[in-house]
């Protein structure tokens, strides 16, 4: 079994990748939150530091490029080349309204005829792509047409969220369309969506016995152990747990202006990380109300002091 971690923008940068493969690990390819091309092809501060491989160590990484231009997705993948990058992902399903306005990422899916132009560009290159899809923009049905144009080319993998742009996150991932997917696609596949523990994980391989790839999101900011603990390597303690928000709590605070940002940024994580605990809602509520960085350390501190894991 191969396992993903899925792109969060503003959460899964080098910091969480870098301290998860650290402190965990069991993830056999990491990707990038998504890169918006720019003309010339320049990466910004904060790409770069994302991408550089010395702020990635040990990692297999894989740039995700969130793009409606054939162009600029062959000149963001030359400039990433220069860093020894060969391999890049195509992102077609960031449900964002202000993405999905301008016709990128889950947006782009409501253009079949455009992005079958776009992919015949793209694949006239010698790069290594994948794909990150949604089932359509709007409605599954949608897919049908666009598992036909995937199947014309050789894409490196196709990855599935089974929802659509209109579903964001809610409802339950569409297990029908995957299925056809999987009987239909001259693709390898990964699925992506809804494994939060390895009980998920198990109804998954059930369902799909052939099913070797998948691709972890909110269930690794979750628990990052979850890649250990669905190979059968290991599993998360408070102790691990610890180490890993120090060591991700250390590097922000290295880089980022003064303690209100430091503060938000681990809000963020923390958003998710409340969920490894047992009856977590109260302290989660302190949490996200604390008004300066030494209420919030101390409501972190009470976290790991007196609530036990799941």
């Amino acid at each position: 079994m191969k396992i993903y971690l899925a792109p969060m923008e503003g959460i899964t940068g080098n910091i969480f990748r870098s301290n998860q493969h650290k402190y965990f690990g069991g993830v056999d390819k990491y990707f990038t939150p998504f890169i918006s091309p720019c003309e010339k092809g320049t990466l910004s501060k904060k790409v770069l530091r994302d991408i550089l491989p010395k702020n990635n160590k040990g990692q297999n990484l894989v740039p995700q490029i969130l793009t409606d231009s054939a162009e600029g997705f062959l000149t963001m993948c030359k400039s990433l080349e220069q860093y020894g990058y060969k391999e890049f992902d195509l992102n077609l399903g960031c449900p964002s309204g202000t993405v999905v306005s301008k016709g990128r990422g889950s947006g782009f899916l409501a253009y079949p005829d455009k992005l079958d132009i776009f992919l015949d560009k793209i694949y006239k290159s010698d790069y290594k792509i994948s794909v990150k899809t949604r089932l359509g923009r709007e409605t599954p049905e949608e897919f049908y047409r666009l598992m036909e144009i995937y199947n014309k080319y050789p894409i490196h993998e196709l990855i599935i969220h089974p929802r659509t742009r209109k579903d964001m996150y809610k409802n339950t991932p569409n297990y029908e369309i995957y299925r056809y997917a999987v009987e239909n696609s001259k693709i390898p596949l990964c699925f992506n969506g809804d494994i939060f523990n390895v009980e998920k994980y198990n109804e998954l391989t059930e369902m799909f016995p052939a099913a070797d790839t998948v691709m972890i999101g909110r269930g690794v900011l979750i628990d990052p152990a979850l890649p250990l603990a669905v190979k059968g390597e290991g599993g998360l303690t408070k102790k691990s747990l610890r180490s890993f928000y120090n060591g991700i709590y250390e590097e922000y605070s290295e880089i980022l202006y003064g303690s209100v940002p430091l503060m938000h940024k681990m809000k963020e994580l923390l958003t998710y990380m409340v969920y490894a605990f047992e009856d977590s809602e109260k302290i989660s509520k302190k949490i996200k109300k604390s008004k300066n960085i030494d209420e919030f350390d101390d409501r972190v501190n009470e976290l790991f002091a007196s609530y036990e894991l799941k």
